[in-house]
């Protein structure tokens, strides 16, 4: 095992966006409230056209009645253009999220968790404290069992954690899923909460979930919580840009 500070010195901005639960019940919401207030649109104007059929000659409509009909007239048409509107942005986020999404399988991303991919002999978490500390990092496989557990000495910022496979009794752990969890002190014996930083490969996406999920280290993912894009090189090694 080892603990380093060397990281990607060029990055690749991750797709931004700005999303949450809260499109969804807009999107439902817009749908049902527009239809109740279209059809309450056009029994308005069935029941003016008719008010003005059958009024009196000799006792019209009042003017000033008239005229605030006409301003309930054009704000209820304002209202369901601005519905339909709303709704057409919904559908136009929906469909940008799913593109950037699709976009990025197959992608080397680095992402806010403690999930990591044990393969081709190694499992790299990026670890961040924001003071000096004396740190415990426990690498725990899928049956949360602890595999590996080491103390070390770490200054302020952050530090490549890389595992080899191996146990603390030498054990050679198989190819798989596995999660990175971190104590930390200070010098004077208070509790520091770090946090960890994985890089792996997205293996697929879910566009039935809003927003989108993106799978990588056998676990669910939004858009937002990427940090980095790695591409790779020439060489098959990965590099940012």
């Amino acid at each position: 095992m080892a603990i380093d500070v060397s990281l990607p010195s060029q990055v690749i901005s991750a797709p931004s966006t700005n999303t949450s639960s809260s499109s969804t019940s807009t999107g439902s919401m817009g749908s049902g409230s527009g239809a109740t207030l279209a059809g309450n649109f056009q029994t308005f104007l069935t029941l003016l056209t008719t008010q003005l059929q059958n009024q009196n000659p000799l006792d019209p409509l009042d003017t000033n009645q008239f005229t605030q009909q006409l301003v309930q007239f054009a704000q209820v048409e304002q209202q369901l253009k601005q519905n339909d509107q709303l709704k057409s942005l919904i559908d136009l986020q929906k469909t940008s999220q799913a593109t950037q999404a699709l976009n990025l399988v197959g992608a080397t991303v680095v992402v806010d968790g403690t999930s990591a991919a044990y393969k081709d002999g190694m499992a790299t978490w990026t670890l961040t404290t924001p003071k000096d500390v004396r740190a415990t990092v426990s690498v725990v496989n899928a049956s949360g069992q602890t595999v590996y557990s080491g103390t070390y000495n770490l200054n302020a910022g952050n530090h490549n954690f890389v595992w080899d496979g191996k146990g603390n009794d030498g054990v050679q752990w198989p190819e798989g899923t596995y999660k990175v969890s971190i104590k930390a002190v200070d010098a004077d014996g208070q509790a520091v909460t770090m946090s960890a930083d994985s890089k792996g490969v997205i293996d697929s996406v879910d566009l039935t979930s809003t927003p989108p999920l993106l799978i990588i280290n056998g676990e669910s993912i939004t858009l937002d919580q990427i940090k980095r894009v790695v591409r790779p090189t020439s060489s098959g090694s990965d590099t940012t840009s």
